[in-house]
C-alpha cells in the first residue's frame, strides 16, 4: 500500500524533521492513526513532495515526520484545463473529484447560460469553496503531489477568451462532427476543453467559443452527462498525449 500523503502549507519542506500539525496533523494522528516507523508523504500541493517516516506524534493532532528524500515535478505538458459548466446538486464536487483523481491540470467553473444552478453571493462562494476541498482532498487521495487549479467561476466571454489563448480547443458536444480521439493535438502547451450543463451549450455560446477557435468535437456515440464528459475526456487526451505512458 503507498504511503499516504497531507498537505504542509507555506513550504518549509525539506530533509530532515519536518512537523505536522493543524487539522492535517489531526486527521493523521486521530483519523490515520499513524504510528512511529510508518511511511507517510508530505506535499505542498504545487509540486514539491517530502517521503519520510513518522519519527513521533504528540497529542491528538501533531507529529514530527523523519524526510529523508525531496521531489518536485516539473509542471506537466501539454496542460490540460476543462472548463464544467455548474451541475445540478453535488454533481459538481463529484466532476471535481474524478478529475482530478484523473489528473487533470486546472477546473474552470462555468455559469452557462442553460445552467439551472447558480452561483450568487454567499451561496456561489461557499460552493467555490466546496470545489476547491475537493480538489484538494481528491488529489491527496490519489497521491498527486501537485493539486489542480480551481478558478474563479467565469462568464462565457471570459471562457471564449480563454479558449483563444490555447493551444488546443475544443468544445465536448454531441453535434460535433469529428470525435476527440482523431483531433491533432499538440505536444505541449494548453489544451483547453468546454463541458456544458444539463440543457447543452447555447447556440449563442457555440458561436462566440468557434469565434474563439473552438470546434465542437463528440466523445463517442453515447451522450455522457455534465458531470462525467470532463473525466472521460481527460483520461483520453491522458493517453493520446502520453502523460499516461
Amino acid at each position: 500500500m503507498t504511503a499516504p500523503v497531507f498537505v504542509v502549507e507555506g513550504g518549509g519542506l525539506r530533509v530532515g524533521t519536518v512537523t505536522l500539525d493543524g487539522p492535517e496533523g489531526r486527521h493523521a494522528v486521530s483519523v490515520r492513526r499513524l504510528r512511529v516507523g510508518e511511511e507517510i508523504v508530505l506535499t505542498d500541493g504545487a509540486g514539491t513532495g517530502a517521503y519520510g517516516t513518522v519519527a513521533a506524534v504528540e497529542g491528538k493532532d501533531r507529529l514530527d515526520v523523519a524526510v529523508t528524500e525531496v521531489r518536485t515535478e516539473p509542471e506537466p505538458t501539454p496542460r490540460i484545463t476543462v472548463v464544467q459548466a455548474l451541475p445540478k446538486g453535488d454533481r459538481g464536487e463529484l466532476a471535481v473529484e474524478t478529475m482530478t483523481e484523473t489528473g487533470v491540470d486546472a477546473i474552470v467553473p462555468w455559469q452557462a447560460a442553460r445552467c439551472i444552478t447558480q452561483w450568487k453571493g454567499e451561496r456561489g462562494a461557499k460552493a467555490l469553496a466546496k470545489w476547491r476541498a475537493t480538489a484538494r482532498e481528491a488529489g491527496k487521495q490519489s497521491r498527486r503531489l501537485r493539486f489542480p487549479e480551481v478558478t474563479d467561476a467565469l462568464s462565457a466571454r471570459q471562457v471564449a477568451a480563454l479558449l483563444a489563448d490555447a493551444d488546443f480547443a475544443a468544445v465536448l458536444h454531441e453535434g460535433g462532427s469529428k470525435p476527440l480521439a482523431t483531433a491533432s493535438l499538440p505536444s505541449e502547451g494548453r489544451i483547453v476543453l468546454v463541458v456544458g450543463p444539463e440543457g447543452g451549450v447555447s447556440p449563442q455560446e457555440l458561436t462566440a467559443f468557434a469565434e474563439a477557435g473552438a470546434r465542437p468535437y463528440r466523445l463517442g456515440r453515447s451522450v455522457l452527462r455534465t458531470s462525467t464528459a470532463g473525466t472521460a475526456a481527460t483520461a483520453l487526451l491522458l493517453g493520446r498525449t502520453g502523460r499516461w505512458s
